[in-house]
């Protein structure tokens, strides 16, 4: 391998193992605990359904962050095989401690390592890791791809359905008042990424009005700029496949020929959300 900046993200970034490969971004796992038993995101043990198959029966389910030595691990093995420098993006440093570990490990790295809160989870982080690639492929340099990953994950946006507020809560990720409030009004809450936290944005009836709004979310965000979309979900396939089939035909001609992306939601964010859970994510092409 010639020397080169890496581009080094995480597994809540969601990036499909032949996107990461193709693209030579290094992916760090992070980890789902199950009951007693720990495993790397992305494993046969952390499947999303595993995930959702436990939180249905109440089996504890929580997650952590890879450790500082594990990154540091990481760097070291890029360098062997050639980087001279690194750029690694990672979901909001409000919602984990991969950041944190990320700056911990840069400091013991034997080349610079210019890490990113991209302030942002799930699709919303790789696409600005993909950012950072895209200006690495043109010749640009590590701070000028870790410029354009904070500038595509501040023009994303991010928002979510779920079915209930409760698995937010259990993981202290939203207050138990708002929690509380849902279940009481057996309200649809819509939720927003905002400034790297989860925000109550909306709440409606029901599951059908709370997906056509997210839809409508997600295309007036687009405007009549070049944009991926994202739509995820756990345990809730149907509801995601007819959301992205409808914004296909509404962003044809923003998405500019590319599909619509729906996948299942990996394990570790998974367990912070709950089953039926859908997400839509819109990144404009900077």
């Amino acid at each position: 391998m010639t020397a080169r900046t890496v581009v080094v993200t995480d597994s809540t970034a969601s990036l499909p193992v032949e996107v990461a490969r193709e693209r030579g971004i290094r992916v760090v796992p992070l980890q789902v605990v199950i009951g007693s038993q720990v495993y790397d995101e992305g494993s046969p043990g952390a499947t999303p359904e595993a995930v959702a198959e436990a939180l249905k029966s109440f089996v504890p389910v929580s997650t952590s962050r890879p450790n500082p030595a594990a990154t540091l691990e990481v760097y070291e093995e890029l360098v062997r095989e050639g980087a001279e420098s690194i750029v690694a993006v990672h979901l909001s440093a409000d919602m984990s401690g991969t950041f944190e570990s990320a700056q911990l490990a840069a400091r013991q790295a034997s080349v610079p390592v210019v890490a990113v809160d991209a302030r942002q989870v799930g699709a919303a982080t790789g696409y600005a890791a993909l950012a950072a690639q895209d200006v690495l492929d043109a010749g640009g340099d590590a701070e000028e791809a870790a410029a354009a990953a904070r500038a595509r994950a501040t023009a994303s946006k991010s928002y979510f359905y779920v079915d209930t507020l409760e698995y937010l809560r259990r993981g202290g990720r939203i207050g138990a008042a708002a929690a509380v409030l849902g279940g009481a009004l057996s309200v649809k809450p819509l939720l927003e990424i905002r400034d790297g936290r989860v925000e109550s944005l909306e709440k409606v009836r029901t599951a059908g009005r709370a997906l056509a709004r997210l839809e409508d979310l997600l295309v007036d965000a687009a405007g009549d700029r070049p944009v991926d979309v994202n739509i995820s979900h756990l345990a809730n396939p149907e509801r995601a496949e007819a959301l992205a089939a409808r914004l296909g035909e509404r962003l044809a001609a923003q998405l500019e020929g590319r599909p619509v992306e729906c996948a299942e939601l990996g394990a570790v964010l998974g367990a912070h959300v709950g089953p039926g859970m859908v997400a839509g994510v819109l990144s404009p092409r900077l």
